[in-house]
């Protein structure tokens, strides 16, 4: 599953529509490789999203899949070959790395106006696919910064959470446990491999060279996977059933098949065949959310050096496609990058002890590319040739509601002062923890709240209608009344001085229709505040005193 790039970026990766008044389209489109919850949207009827940059392996899949697309759609771009782009907003370069991922799946480095972009998609970055990348986004050591840092990392954070601390063995010591599985069972009359997904070609193939056989594939059942297996590699591919490997469906219901298989044949009294799992899906779930949360099962589950046996007979061998979480905080020391978003929606990057230390929205000066990304303009007034102390900030992060109202009111630009933008970016948490681009950003309710003041405080300062006078936008009213919503909520002991603050009931009251339309366009809730705890118990307190007269 991927998520939507920021509205200040001419492309997206592997998202493709539906857009609407909200979503705006983008004019590139990228897909990083074939598996399905990357694909969602293209189909022949979704034009909008064409062309799309890809892979050839990764377009033949497609197509193959979606036999009405047609190979004009595509524009191919290969492993290690760069393009250049024209955009309206200027040109840029991409490039294609190998993601380590499956078949024909690539990282895409684009490099432009908007800063240095590293995309990857889904991935598996061990130190050979890391040292792919140009050497100089690459440091020699943990610890020595590379000679130009990427401006940002979209990353492929599957494993980030810090429940799964495991070490994945590699995928080249992970096929040798399958094939060591393999013969510590040489009874077994049928091997069923449950290798039906895409990037699992690796375990298939090495074991049809080692034991000299070919694998069956069910037409019938898994026409899907024969396909893609004639695609990417039709010599091991077989469609006689009496050969000893057969192809095993992972879903649905992988557990109750594996022991019906092995009833079977204890009933007709016959050796019973070996069913063996690769992947790492068993090893990283939850034991508290796990059917297996018995003792002897955790301690299996620590085991990666060989496979290991359920309680349902099925075989297990760690073979992942995804980097460990040790793997992300290794790749990240080497990368050194400003800014980490992870590409799965319940943003796993803020779980990295690198984005923990490293990623601070306050790192970033007013002429940072981070603020184009974001579609906010930082630029110094031409005025301030002969005035330092002008500047002008501009915000394109408008709904599109607002933008069809200004066809009736005209929009102009308001000049602050250096003064007035020095309280902007005063509003930064205290202490520097870490914000996503996307999703909650794990601080407290406070500091939550003051960075929905100062987006919004940024976007007031771009536009005032000057025809509808009743709703003009007082920039100076809500910066203070913002500033002393933050002094009351962020007294400490020992320093206490009396504010004068407004009530959150108040500040509500106080908000603009357009004000209001401009949080629901950041996807920000309303500021809304419950009353405090002190108020609650205060009026729990007249209420009992009440009573007792």
């Amino acid at each position: 599953m991927s998520i939507e790039m920021p509205r200040g970026l001419p492309f997206a990766v592997d998202t493709f529509g539906p857009y609407t008044t909200t979503k705006r389209r983008k004019r590139h489109h990228f897909l990083t490789h074939a598996h399905k919850d990357h694909t969602v949207g293209i189909s022949p009827s979704n034009i909008v999203v064409f062309p799309i940059y890809s892979t050839s392996l990764t377009i033949s899949l497609l197509i193959q899949r979606h036999p009405q697309l047609d190979e004009s759609f595509f524009v191919r771009i290969e492993i290690g070959q760069s393009v250049i782009v024209d955009d309206p907003d200027g040109e840029f370069k991409v490039t294609a790395f190998d993601a380590n991922h499956c078949p024909g799946a690539v990282m895409f480095l684009f490099e432009g106006s908007f800063g240095n972009i590293l995309h990857t998609g889904d991935c598996r970055l061990t130190l050979d696919c890391l040292h792919s990348l140009p050497e100089k986004y690459v440091g020699r050591r943990h610890g020595v910064a590379p000679k130009c840092c990427l401006d940002y990392i979209f990353l492929d954070c599957t494993f980030g959470k810090s429940s799964h601390s495991q070490r994945f063995p590699s995928k080249h010591s992970a096929i040798r446990q399958v094939i060591n599985c393999i013969w510590n069972h040489p009874d077994a009359p049928v091997v069923y491999l449950a290798c039906d997904m895409l990037g699992q070609e690796d375990v298939l193939l090495e074991v049809s060279r080692t034991f000299g056989s070919k694998i069956y594939v069910d037409k019938a059942t898994n026409l899907e996977c024969f396909r893609s297996l004639m695609v990417i590699v039709p010599e091991i591919v077989s469609e006689d059933p009496s050969s000893r490997f057969h192809i095993f469906s992972g879903f649905p219901k992988l557990y109750e098949r594996t022991s019906a298989k092995l009833a079977e044949a204890r009933s007709k009294l016959q050796s019973e065949p070996l069913i063996i799992r690769p992947s790492a899906q068993w090893y990283v779930c939850d034991d508290e959310d796990d059917w297996e949360s018995g003792s002897i099962q955790k301690q299996r589950k620590v085991r990666f050096s060989e496979a290991v046996k359920d309680e349902f007979g099925l075989w297990h061998v760690c073979y992942s496609m995804h980097s460990s979480r040790e793997e992300l905080e290794s790749a990240m020391q080497l990368l050194s990058p400003k800014w980490v978003v992870s590409t799965v929606p319940s943003c796993r990057a803020m779980e990295l002890n690198y984005v923990k230390k490293n990623c601070f929205i306050s790192r970033f000066s007013p002429d940072d590319p981070f603020w184009k990304l974001l579609d906010i303009d930082m630029e110094v007034s031409p005025v301030a040739a002969a005035d330092s102390h002008t500047v002008v900030l501009s915000c394109c992060l408008m709904s599109e509601e607002i933008i069809l109202d200004s066809a009736k009111s005209k929009l102009e630009p308001v000049v602050e002062s250096s003064s007035t933008k020095k309280k902007l970016l005063s509003l930064s948490p205290e202490k520097n923890l870490p914000v996503t681009l996307f999703g909650r950003a794990r601080l407290s309710s406070q500091e939550s709240d003051q960075l929905h003041e100062r987006k919004v405080i940024h976007t007031q300062c771009v536009y005032t209608k000057t025809s509808l006078v009743s709703e003009k936008l007082n920039v100076k009213e809500v910066i203070e009344s913002l500033q002393d919503d933050t002094k009351e909520e962020t007294i400490e002991k020992g320093s206490c001085t009396s504010f004068s603050t407004c009530t959150s009931k108040e500040t509500y009251k106080d908000l603009s229709g357009d004000l209001r339309k401009l949080y629901r366009s950041m996807n920000a809730p309303v500021p809304r505040p419950l009353p405090s705890l002190m108020e609650l118990m205060n009026a729990r307190k007249r209420s009992r005193n009440h009573l007792s007269f």
